[in-house]
């Protein structure tokens, strides 16, 4: 769905508008309608940020209008979200790990940027092949340039949130490495081998 949103989007869309447009293509309908309750926008830290509703609908990707509750009604416009696998079971089991994505801890006052930029590393690093990005590969999930991508992954790294991040320049693939082990069983790990020695 990431790379979906990276494609169906603008560029430039904001982390946060990115991070809502995520949670309203995992929960719509399969008619692509939603309601974006009150309490999940509380939830993502984003009650009360209209300016990302107009975003989305500037990029003709959704129709949203205030129920007078805090609560948002939501019309999806790209019928192309409604074809992505799996189904809406799955999707909607995916929208509640995309709030609190294991094996990712973050700061309570952590950035849409930052939480943007650590869904993708846990995304990739559960995904079904067990390997890390290439850096625009990365940046563009992000909806960053890789400098950009660069300065959040040292920022995720002074939040502990990795223990440590590498961009490899010969084959632009970038690793990274959480800094608590992930649970037994859980392949499609994408954890650094030997990290003493690439970072000393």
């Amino acid at each position: 769905m990431l790379t979906y949103l990276s494609a169906a989007l603008p560029q430039f869309t904001s982390p946060a508008a990115r991070l809502l447009a995520l949670q309203c293509a995992l929960r719509s309908d399969a008619w692509g309608h939603l309601l974006v309750t009150n309490g999940l926008l509380r939830g993502m830290r984003l009650r009360g940020r209209r300016e990302l509703w107009v975003e989305l609908a500037q990029a003709g990707w959704l129709e949203a209008a205030s129920t007078g509750h805090g609560s948002v009604t939501v019309q999806l416009l790209d019928s192309t979200v409604l074809d992505q696998a799996p189904g809406r079971d799955a999707r909607r089991r995916a929208a509640h790990w995309a709030l609190q994505p294991a094996p990712v801890v973050l700061p309570a006052a952590a950035s849409a940027a930052l939480r943007l930029t650590a869904l993708v590393l846990a995304s990739y690093s559960f995904s079904s092949v067990a390997r890390a990005g290439d850096m625009d590969a990365v940046s563009r999930l992000c909806g960053h340039s890789s400098q950009q991508t660069k300065e959040l992954l040292d920022r995720l790294v002074a939040a502990r949130t990795l223990a440590a991040w590498h961009h490899d320049l010969d084959t632009d693939e970038v690793l990274w490495q959480f800094p608590q082990r992930l649970p037994e069983g859980g392949q499609n790990q994408v954890m650094l081998q030997d990290s003493e020695r690439q970072w000393g």
